[in-house]
């Protein structure tokens, strides 16, 4: 894990917390943490970075150095001594790490003294919405490859040191491998890598670089080969080196594709292998490869067996950001919302529990409901935004989502390795309905409230109105 200080946030939470501090130092309060609208225009959004935030939240700490700092900024003598001694001591409730999640329902939810989880948010989010993009852009790009292997490698294209927690929300979305040394270790991800063009160019004789590269890395050999000329340089060198490998008793893992016509290269290169008695030999193909080109070249049966994924997986291309959010729901066990002339900019108050509807097959209906936390069954939902629109729950079984992951401070629930998070993914997956997954025009999954939250946001938007 890299090592995160509670200085690692905004400076208006501190001076807000100063404030506090001042004022009501006592006092409780419950956030919300979700988002409005799922990314690239998809049906769902897989949640991620749990574990990590857990871990961080833990081990929260202000160092001597941040203190310091601190200083220079107007903060009074007593609030740095409150901060020196800061340790978060809150409760949250959870949505599990890896569960499909949907717009406007809280995905989380954090209790505890006012001022410790003001603190809290920078990093929450900065975790949170980042992981839970990536996750969700591997998901799709796992979608479109089948069960062919996908590699993540864009810790190069990545937003610094971005590029860590991308890998590990990349395996969680559905990857197999990594070529991120570091997060491969941490998180007991299997790191494959190949070669770039410059290893090749440092020889000029193309020939001879595979062949060095053939006899001192033999295990997990894939030799690049489009520097040059892919189907009259690239690939018969390739197959002289594998075939002489085989003579030494070693086998040429693959071929990997960089550039050009892929679909076409790969047709041509598989050919050109499979005559040479080399059927066993895999092709790679990288460049510039997100969901929609990997679905096109399934759909030209391309015969690519591997696909390495990099600047499109790891900076969450289009989007970038999630946009996810942390409002204030309850202070001092009072409900709280945020009033906006945007109704979909309203925020919901109370603490609250979410349930996912379940269908007779015990597949996801395509309804969750919010209600209040004390609700354990939802009768009737009521859509967040357009008031004529209702539907029965009675019929259907409820799964609560939200549960305990930390009390005072301290998690509540196992380490989970990265392959436990991403096999819970792939079966939840399953659970979801084939129309929320496709790219183009996806149902939209609904999300409604409980007649006792409807009638609690309705009265407070009322109290607020001027």
């Amino acid at each position: 894990m890299l090592n995160i200080s509670a200085s690692y946030t905004d400076l208006y939470q501190l001076t807000m917390a100063q404030v506090y501090f001042k004022t009501k130092p006592d006092s409780t309060a419950v956030f919300d943490y979700y988002f409005r609208s799922n990314p690239f225009k998809g049906g769902y959004t897989i949640f991620a970075g749990l574990q990590n935030i857990l871990e961080i939240l833990e081990n929260l700490r202000f160092t001597d150095a941040d203190i310091e700092y601190l200083k220079k900024h107007d903060f009074e003598d007593d609030f740095l001594a409150y901060l020196k001694n800061y340790k978060f001591q809150g409760n949250i409730n959870s949505i599990s790490e890896g569960d499909i999640v949907f717009p406007t329902s809280p995905i989380l939810q954090v209790e505890g003294n006012i001022i410790e989880i003001q603190i809290i948010e920078t990093v929450l989010l900065n975790i949170l919405n980042f992981q839970t993009l990536i996750a969700t852009k591997a998901s799709r790009i796992r979608y479109s490859a089948g069960d062919r292997v996908l590699l993540d490698m864009g810790l190069r294209r990545a937003h610094a040191t971005g590029g860590y927690f991308a890998t590990r929300a990349a395996a969680i979305g559905g990857f197999n491998s990594t070529s991120n040394v570091k997060a491969a270790e941490d998180f007991n991800i299997p790191a494959s890598g190949t070669m770039a063009h410059s290893f090749i160019q440092s020889y000029g004789d193309e020939l001879q670089a595979f062949r060095d590269f053939g006899k001192i890395r033999s295990k997990n050999c894939v030799l690049l080969v489009d520097t040059y000329n892919t189907l009259r340089s690239g690939i018969p060198n390739a197959i002289t080196v594998a075939k002489e490998m085989e003579e030494r008793g070693d086998r040429l893992m693959g071929v990997r594709l960089d550039s050009g016509d892929l679909a076409y290269l790969a047709r041509k290169a598989r050919k050109q292998l499979d005559e040479a008695g080399l059927d066993y030999v895999k092709i790679v193909a990288s460049n510039q490869l997100d969901e929609y080109v990997i679905k096109s070249l399934n759909e030209q049966d391309a015969p690519i067996d591997i696909f390495g994924v990099g600047t499109n997986l790891v900076t969450g291309k289009p989007d970038a950001s999630l946009g996810g959010v942390y409002k204030l729901s309850e202070f001092n066990g009072d409900p709280r919302l945020k009033v906006s002339e945007n109704i979909i900019k309203v925020s919901l108050p109370c603490k609250k529990q979410v349930y996912r509807m379940i269908d007779d097959n015990e597949m996801f209906l395509g309804a969750d409901a919010i209600g209040i936390a004390s609700e354990d069954k939802i009768k009737r939902m009521y859509h967040p935004f357009d008031f004529n629109k209702d539907m029965d729950l009675q019929d259907f079984k409820h799964e609560a989502l939200l549960k305990p992951v930390m009390v005072n401070g301290k998690s509540t629930i196992g380490k989970k390795t990265i392959t436990e998070i991403a096999s819970f993914t792939k079966e939840r997956l399953k659970l979801l309905p084939g129309e929320y997954k496709r790219f183009e025009n996806p149902h939209i999954y609904k999300v409604g409230l409980s007649e006792e939250l409807k009638s609690q946001r309705d009265k407070l938007i009322a109290a607020h109105k001027f």
